[in-house]
């Protein structure tokens, strides 16, 4: 095979080289995909760029509770109960489960119950269990507490806390007074109008 027959090979395997290069550049050009401008799905928990920021989170307000417990439904409160009751035992006289039980509950010292192994974070804590400590509690265990044993996720609704709340205090022997609803808000006074100015080369009268 003389030098004639490897030119026209080696040119041959040059120029297939050169044309599936060609093509593969245009197909990128032509079916590249940008970027989505909306996620297909969230994935709870995590965070992104564009949600994260570094305002403090807001607070929630807490129940005018002598406004919200007469209106409470106690029965769906008493439904909502029954997710407590994988940990806690509800009834008077109940043993110690997971947890300790919750019968009187609601006004009871907090990490008091006989006999339950308090974490060393609910006993630091102190205080009782108030509307308010129960409201803010069983939101978020973990999150309000750090360190205590409960696991449970919590309840994010606040109409659901505040029925289980209502049934929770109804589960006692004297359940904790109601108590007066909170006063309402005076109006804001409304702003006084400044006095004119007098207009400009005007003179006073004279008496």
């Amino acid at each position: 095979m003389d030098s004639w027959e490897w030119n026209k090979i080696a040119g041959a395997v040059l120029g297939t080289l050169i044309f599936v290069l060609v093509i593969r550049l245009a197909s990128e050009s032509l079916f590249e995909v940008g970027p989505p401008t909306k996620p297909g799905y969230v994935v709870e928990g995590v965070e992104t760029a564009a949600t994260t920021t570094s305002a403090a989170p807001v607070e929630e307000a807490l129940p005018d509770w002598g406004t919200v417990l007469p209106k409470a439904d106690v029965s769906k409160g008493h439904d909502i109960s029954h997710k407590c009751e994988q940990c806690h035992d509800l009834s008077k006289g109940g043993s110690i489960k997971i947890g300790p039980p919750l019968y009187n509950v609601v006004g009871r010292a907090r990490a008091t119950y006989p006999g339950f192994d308090y974490s060393s974070a609910m006993k630091a804590k102190g205080g009782s269990w108030t509307f308010d400590e129960l409201f803010k509690f069983v939101k978020s265990p973990q999150a309000y507490i750090e360190g205590t044993k409960m696991s449970f996720a919590g309840l994010h609704s606040a109409d659901d806390r505040i029925n289980l709340i209502a049934y929770l205090r109804t589960n006692a022997d004297s359940p904790v007074p109601i108590p007066a609803p909170k006063p309402a808000a005076a109006p804001a006074a409304p702003a006084k109008a400044a006095p004119a100015a007098p207009a400009q080369g005007s003179q006073p009268k004279k008496g």
